[in-house]
């Protein structure tokens, strides 16, 4: 594998020196507003931590200097007193107590705040996914972003903040060192900050680089996910064990996975190479100011306590470079991860719901005009051309190959896509100008992979109308139009069984089951008068799905119906069938109309007709 490139488009944050902390104060914001309180108290703490190391430094030169002049005295006279250096010592044992408190209680305020942050981005990213459209979710590069997002999004900013403060606290103890290490000369003091810059510049650069190989592999990793979905899921589990696919599965990840290795590692051994060799400047300094510090305290330059003071101030202050500029490589590597939750976060989604919540002409149903449509990124148009016209009490069937675009045609009704040309009208109004909700209060609709929620058998009726979630009334009724009450009645504990098998005593459906919940789910919204079947029931048998459309019949007389099925017994109880060939509308007609015609439609029905004698 080759290295990613480093262009602005591969790493963008990093375009501009300006640009590197641009998302510091977003971090700061994060933090303010998730806890003040917090906030406030960690900010007081780093001041503290940051005052009180230089003063520990300041009272160990007064003990040294006290302590040899009481054995100077001692030797004179054959006493000392010691009172003073007693309450020095003590003093140090009080400021030594402080910082020790202070340390703890930063370290506390970030473990509540790493929980407090931590739900507040996942809650930040779970409602952008809220907002964003089904082309958001069917493109793959959409899907790295929103990978790279959760992985790593939700403890960078905390961590950019304790950096930020942690950065503060080195600065104030920097500066509390150089103005008692300038006292001896400034040259120490430039010394001090000269001996990091080299490793900190080292630090830097491999931040760049790790960042970009993050981004760059982001689908590989996602791969690595899914591997790790299906070879864990219970969804999967029959497949996998029956077709022996758990050591291919296994190898591909353990492929996956010493393919990411080898970068990693490759730039873990260049990264601590030069950071070892490059510290080794800093080294030298330290010891070098040791020498002089030294040398003068021999000459008479400087008192013995004042030689304690500044190995004390020249180590400790070496130690607060380091951690600052460490902090600063860290800010700035925290900066280009936060970069992909903001990239996600800022992802614009076209507003397409309107403000009208009913039509000019009630009752005109639903009118396609001249509706064409083409994927994101697809050369072909899924649907081309399509005019058709639903009235209330209508019933319609769709009928096409996989793939011709009779799921897309009810998409584009349901508003999750938006029509390329053409458009769709409903009661003499353009779907773009409903309101969101007043539009699905109007449509029921069951896909043929509708979802199996691992919730109560009730809230997996419930699902279908968010406004009667929990009504317990609504999911009787639903169940019963749905042909579901029969088999919800005989279980353990009716419609407060757990489905599914995550969680404990839940309970598995059989597909049948399963197909008559997502029927019920439908019938929960009672105002809806345009109901939708996209084949729903394509795993039961012909029989069983007679009855069930039979019976949807019945329940939706009065209202718009749509159906999807290749089982043209079914098909032919609507009162309009459209056939679907490669998006074109190529025929409609009753069944009695469209076997006269002796089109597709015809053949195909015959066909399917010679497999039944």
């Amino acid at each position: 594998m080759k290295n990613p490139p480093l262009s602005s488009e591969n790493n963008p944050p990093s375009k501009h020196l300006l640009d590197l902390f641009r998302y510091s104060r977003r971090a700061l914001e994060l933090v303010w507003t998730t806890s003040r309180h917090l906030a406030l108290v960690f900010a007081a703490l780093t001041l503290v931590a940051g005052v009180l190391p230089a003063a520990v430094a300041w009272i160990g030169q007064l003990i040294v200097d006290g302590v040899v002049a009481a054995i100077a005295q001692h030797q004179l006279t054959g006493s000392a007193d010691t009172r003073a250096i007693l309450w020095l010592v003590a003093a140090e044992a009080g400021v030594v107590a402080l910082i020790a408190g202070s340390q703890r209680g930063i370290s506390t305020c970030q473990a509540l705040l790493r929980a407090l942050m931590g739900q507040r981005i996942n809650l930040m990213i779970l409602e952008k996914a809220l907002t964003l459209k089904l082309a958001h979710f069917e493109d793959s590069e959409f899907y790295d972003k929103l990978t790279r997002a959760r992985r790593e999004a939700s403890t960078r900013p905390l961590s950019l903040v304790t950096r930020t403060f942690g950065l503060v606290q080195n600065g104030i103890s920097l500066a509390s060192y150089g103005v008692l290490l300038v006292q001896f000369s400034p040259w120490t003091v430039l010394i001090l900050l000269a001996g990091g810059i080299p490793e900190f510049l080292a630090e830097a650069k491999f931040s760049g680089d790790k960042f970009r190989l993050f981004r760059w592999r982001s689908p590989e990793t996602r791969m690595q996910m899914y591997l790790e979905t299906v070879l864990a899921r219970e969804d999967y589990a029959k497949e996998v064990k029956l077709f022996r696919l758990g050591p291919k599965l296994l190898q591909r990840y353990r492929a996956i996975f010493a393919k990411l290795f080898a970068e990693d590692r490759k730039l873990t051994l260049r990264r601590d190479s030069w950071g070892f060799a490059l510290g080794l400047i800093g080294t030298a300094a330290f010891y070098g100011a040791y020498g002089w510090i030294a040398l003068s305290a021999i000459r008479g330059d400087i008192s013995l306590g004042q030689m304690t003071m500044y190995l004390l101030l020249f180590r400790q202050g070496q130690s607060a470079v380091s951690a600052s500029l460490s902090a600063i490589s860290g800010m700035y590597e925290d900066n280009l991860y936060l970069s992909n939750l903001y990239e996600y976060l800022e992802q614009k989604v076209p507003a397409v719901e309107g403000e009208l919540r009913q039509g000019p002409q009630p009752g005109d149903g639903v009118r396609f005009e001249q509706v064409s449509f083409s994927y994101p990124g697809s050369e072909e148009p899924a649907l081309q051309n399509v005019s058709l016209h639903l009235k209330p009490g209508d019933s319609l069937a769709l009928v096409g190959e996989n793939g011709s675009g009779k799921t897309t045609l009810i998409k584009l009704l349901t508003r999750l896509y938006r029509p390329t040309s053409g458009r769709i009208l409903l009661d003499g109004l353009d779907l773009q100008q409903w309101n969101g909700d007043a539009l699905r209060a109007r449509i029921g609709v069951i896909f043929q992979d509708f979802g199996r929620y691992q919730f109560l058998v009730g809230e997996n009726i419930g699902a279908g109308d968010i406004e009667h979630f929990e009504d317990r009334q609504r999911w009787e009724q639903a169940a019963d139009m749905g042909m579901a009450k029969e088999f919800i009645d005989k279980l353990p504990q009716r419609y407060d069984t757990q489905l599914g098998k995550w969680f404990k005593n839940g309970r598995e459906l059989s597909g049948g089951q399963w197909q008559k919940i997502a029927l019920a789910r439908a019938f929960m919204r009672t105002q809806a008068d345009i109901l939708v079947l996209d084949e729903p029931t394509a795993t039961m048998d012909a029989a069983a799905e007679a009855t069930i459309f039979e019976h949807f019949r019945e329940l939706s007389r009065g209202k718009m119906t749509i159906l999807i099925s290749h089982r043209f017994s079914t098909v032919r109880m609507a009162d309009q069938i459209v056939v679907i060939d490669k998006g074109h509308l190529v025929e409609r007609g009753s069944h009695e109309e469209l076997m006269k015609l002796g089109g597709q439609y015809a053949y195909l029905f015959s066909l399917q007709a010679e497999g039944y004698r």
